[in-house]
Formats: structure tokens, C-alpha cells, sequence
């Protein structure tokens, strides 16, 4: 059996366009707030609860979150998600298609916890016999762990797995972990990708 394994963000979901909004909850520029953003992720996708990553983001761009208000955790934690909730057409059609004709369907995100019990509960998830998220494993890609703990949940061999990723060090974690990995370029070319073209 071969497995195809998608990443989440920017494959089956647009970027996000959040920053802007998240900036202005914070009461900080969008200069000072992505940078804190982003170089914290990495802790939020293995496991950090939302308040421990936030009041780390607040205090890389300036900010305290403790003096903003009670309901900033929540209000951040929600605009991040549906941030992260846009799903690209072209993907959703493959999904679709790919489930339509019997596919074997898993998910490897890099992602919060929070995000993930939405993400469960979204349509498309259905489409996946397997999900992993990175914060309910405490590990993530390019970790050599995650590509071990998907395969072992799929009881598959790496080789029968094809993974999408759009992240060049996650493509290459994949790969060396065995898996038969590819930068995602969009959606058609997935499609020739798996069609042998």
C-alpha cells in the first residue's frame, strides 16, 4: 500500500494573512511582532500551551502581555487560527479527488494544539485515516522521530509513503528518514507527481 502524507500549512492551507490583526491585538508594529512570531513557533509546534507562547512572542516585540488584558490569550490563540483556517481550492480538490478514488490519506503538521483540536473537527479532516500533529507528540518535522512515529501509526515501511511538504528541510528530514518526499509546488503538480508525470 502507498501512503501520500501531506503537510498542513501553505499545502493544504493558504499562508496566513493573521500577523497584521495579531499585531494590532498586541498593541504592537507588525515590524516588532512577526519576528517574534515566527522565531517562537518552533516551541509552540512542539507542545508550549498558547499562554507560554504567546507572553514569548509579547515579550519578543516589545510587549507585556500581562498588561494588555485577560482575554488577549484567548482573542490571540483564535485570530492565529483562523489565520491558519483558509484552505487552498486547488488543494481542497485534490483531497477531494484523491479520497474519492480510494487514496490512503494521512497528515504530518507542525502545529499547535490548538489548532489541532480545530483542525479535527473540520470537513476535510475526514478525508485522513491518519493525523499527526506535532504538539500532541512532543516532536517535529525535520525530526528524524516524527517520520519514525507516523510510519509506526500507519504500519507502513517510509518507502510506502509519499510526502508533500512546502519546507526544504522537511523535505530532506523525509527523505532521509526514507520516505519518498517532495517540496510541494501546488496542487497540479502533486497531481502529475502522483499520476507518475
Amino acid at each position: 500500500m502507498t501512503w501520500i502524507v501531506f503537510d498542513y500549512g501553505e499545502v493544504l492551507c493558504t499562508r496566513t494573512e493573521a500577523l497584521p490583526r495579531l499585531a494590532t491585538r498586541l498593541g504592537v508594529p507588525l515590524a516588532d511582532f512577526e519576528p517574534a512570531y515566527w522565531g517562537n513557533r518552533d516551541v509552540y509546534d512542539r507542545g508550549a500551551a498558547d499562554e507560554t507562547y504567546w507572553k514569548a512572542v509579547a515579550a519578543g516585540a516589545g510587549a507585556d502581555l500581562d498588561t494588555v488584558d485577560l482575554g488577549a490569550v484567548e482573542d490571540l490563540t483564535r485570530l492565529d487560527i483562523e489565520g491558519w483556517s483558509r484552505l487552498d481550492p486547488a488543494s481542497t480538490a485534490l483531497l477531494d479527488d484523491l479520497a474519492r478514488d480510494g487514496a490512503s490519506l494521512a497528515l504530518l503538521s507542525n502545529a499547535p494544539a490548538s489548532f489541532a483540536r480545530f483542525a479535527e473537527r473540520q470537513p476535510w479532516a475526514r478525508h485522513f485515516h491518519t493525523r499527526v500533529f506535532s504538539a500532541d507528540v512532543g516532536c517535529a518535522k525535520p525530526d528524524p522521530d516524527i517520520f519514525a512515529l507516523l510510519t509506526d501509526r500507519l504500519g507502513a515501511a517510509p518507502s510506502d509513503c509519499v510526502f508533500f511538504d512546502d519546507r526544504r528541510s522537511n523535505v530532506a528530514g523525509a527523505r532521509a528518514a526514507g520516505l519518498r518526499a517532495h517540496l510541494w509546488q501546488g496542487a497540479q503538480a502533486a497531481r502529475q507527481r502522483l499520476a507518475g508525470g
